[in-house]
């Protein structure tokens, strides 16, 4: 019997959740038996030892929150940092919403909810043998913030001055520093452990994605500038240099193997794939993506001929953009008003390779909507959305620590870790298990497909569901507070359609036959 066939066959037979008592059990065992430096798993323990696996995203830190410390940190080192934002007289976390029509964005990641994030990260570590980060690194609007500090510096109006050269090269060394801090505070989180990544659409010097500039033409400037800080401070070097630099520098993907384990971690750029970020393909965009899926399918050929396992990782998830189309639409849906994350050619090619490889790919994760969700992309294959550290969307933040199988990264379960803005406690707390509280137990991606038709026929999991799409906060508080669309009654089918119809027109048979 194959290791997949056990685990199936243990899905079937007996329960696979993993109990609190379980959970530290094998999270101490592993932690004597891994070496971080060389990934041996070995001891010899079976194929069901479970591991935990850490994972956030959508940090979007913004060091502009406290605008009167822009001088200093322009001048300064991005190693003096730190000491530059615990002098700010802002000692509180961000708040919910957005605010960008008046720089700053103070409702980004700020300086004090970082540290409580990475705090509470590297408290949850265990025995984790990696870390998986799902992109956004920087804050919304990063250089437009940018560029009014540094004229207003200047005494000038950017109104009246679009960037000049000078301010462009201002503006990308402050980026590259902004990063370097960042990934250097993560890095001393997380220890030795490689974080692995993907790219999203604010990881660049426009905010429109890592291969653009601010006018959505092809650039990849952000990309050869920074691919040492992704390969030192997140993978912490743990594959081939030239190999990462291959792919990573041109398109912003890349594969590594994990040493000592029969893993290989892809990291896509999807960013390629939107419709909001490449609104208009040309020839040349088109070649692109076209690459990057011939890369990905030759990666999942590969991996499947070695016998190895694939976790997949991904900004921008595929599928409908949930949030856009509530935000713009009414039931009876049409084409005109359902805004899907990728266009349509690229997500049908992506979703026939991971049909042509049943069983290769243990675990996809995603981020980008802020929200903690999931999609149904085949009969066997799910994706989780991460919830955001930032609070952006109106959500509380939030990350997730995922139970997995060892020797495949098949997850069982996961338990979500939150920030109550509303309360402001001293760290993030456990929020919810999901095996505890939707009762099902086994295999977490058929837990989910389980799940989904429940949703409408059980009131009480529908109830947990919609109050943790947004991490608890679920309802303003105050007239200043902004959430983004609260789940109704009324909307309740344009949420519940997106988790597992993919194309367009099957979700908006969906919605409207509700």
């Amino acid at each position: 019997m194959t290791t997949e066939d056990k685990h199936q066959n243990d899905e079937q037979q007996t329960s696979s959740a993993v109990t609190r008592r379980e959970f530290i059990k094998y999270s101490a065992g592993t932690a004597a038996c891994i070496s971080l430096g060389a990934f041996s798993f070995g001891c010899g323990s079976s194929s069901s030892t479970n591991v935990p696996l850490v994972v956030f995203s959508d940090l979007h830190f913004n060091p502009f929150y406290d605008s009167s410390l822009f001088q200093q940190l322009v001048t300064k080192d991005s190693s003096e940092w730190e000491g530059v934002f615990k002098s700010s007289n802002t000692k509180t976390p961000s708040a919910w919403g957005q605010d960008i029509s008046t720089p700053p964005l103070l409702k980004d990641t700020n300086y004090p909810l970082l540290v409580l994030a990475l705090s509470s990260i590297k408290q949850n570590l265990g025995a984790s043998p990696l870390v998986i980060f799902t992109g956004d690194l920087l804050g919304h609007n990063f250089p437009e913030q940018f560029y009014q500090y540094y004229y207003a510096g200047l005494k000038i109006s950017p109104a009246t001055n679009p960037p000049d050269p000078a301010a462009i090269a201002a503006m990308k060394a402050f980026t590259q520093k902004t990063l370097a801090f960042v990934m250097g505070l993560i890095r001393g989180a997380v220890g030795n452990l490689p974080v692995m990544f993907a790219v999203g659409n604010s990881d660049s010097y426009s905010g429109y994605g890592p291969n653009q500039n601010l006018y959505g033409k092809p650039d990849n400037s952000f990309l050869t500038d920074n691919a040492e800080l992704f390969y030192t401070k997140f993978l912490n070097g743990i594959t081939d240099h030239q190999k990462f630099l291959s792919t990573f520098t041109i398109g912003g993907y890349y594969s590594a193997d994990l040493p000592g384990t029969n893993i290989t971690v892809t990291g896509l750029n999807t960013i390629l794939f939107t419709t909001l970020f490449n609104p208009n393909p040309d020839a040349n965009a088109i070649a692109a993506v076209a690459a990057e899926l011939d890369w990905f399918d030759a990666i999942l050929a590969s991996a499947r001929a070695a016998g190895k396992k694939v976790v997949l990782l991904m900004h921008a998830p595929p599928g409908v953009d949930v949030g856009t189309t509530v935000g713009k639409s009414t039931i009876p849906l049409t084409t005109a008003t359902t805004a899907m994350m990728w266009w349509p050619d690229y997500q049908s090619r992506f979703l026939n390779i991971i049909a042509n490889y049943p069983g290769t790919v243990s675990l996809t994760l995603a981020g980008h909507t802020h929200m903690d969700d999931y999609r149904i992309l085949t009969a066997s294959d799910t994706l989780e959305i991460i919830p955001a550290i930032a609070s952006f969307s109106g959500n509380n933040p939030a990350y997730k620590v995922f139970t997995v199988y060892r020797d495949t990264f098949k997850p069982i379960d996961y338990r979500s870790l939150n920030y109550d803005l509303a309360t402001n406690p001293s760290q993030f707390n456990n929020y919810y298990t999901f095996s505890t509280s939707f009762s099902l137990q086994g295999m977490l991606d058929a837990s989910l497909v389980q799940l989904t038709p429940q949703l409408v026929t059980n009131t009480t999991k529908q109830a947990f569901y919609r109050s943790y799409f947004y991490s608890g906060h679920n309802s303003p508080v105050s007239a200043a507070d902004t959430l983004a669309n609260p789940i109704t009654n009324t909307n309740w089918p344009f949420y519940w359609c997106g988790l597992g119809k993919m194309g367009q027109q099957e979700y908006i048979d969906c919605v409207n036959s509700y």
